[in-house]
């Protein structure tokens, strides 16, 4: 099995994830220990979608 790792939206660093081909997560909360940013993401077949939610 081929491994990658998930990059932060923010910044492109590396976070401390790493996923698989058929890894699939919804509303994933990944946080990002360089740039110290949380973001919400959706990810399927190493394609990253960032869900971004109205202020109240």
């Amino acid at each position: 099995m081929n491994y990658r790792w998930v990059y932060c939206p923010v910044c492109a660093n590396k976070t401390r994830i790493q996923v698989r081909e058929d890894t699939e997560l919804k509303n994933f909360p990944l946080f990002c220990p360089k740039c110290k940013q949380e973001s919400l993401i959706n990810l399927k077949k190493y394609k990253l979608m960032i869900i971004t939610e109205p202020d109240a």
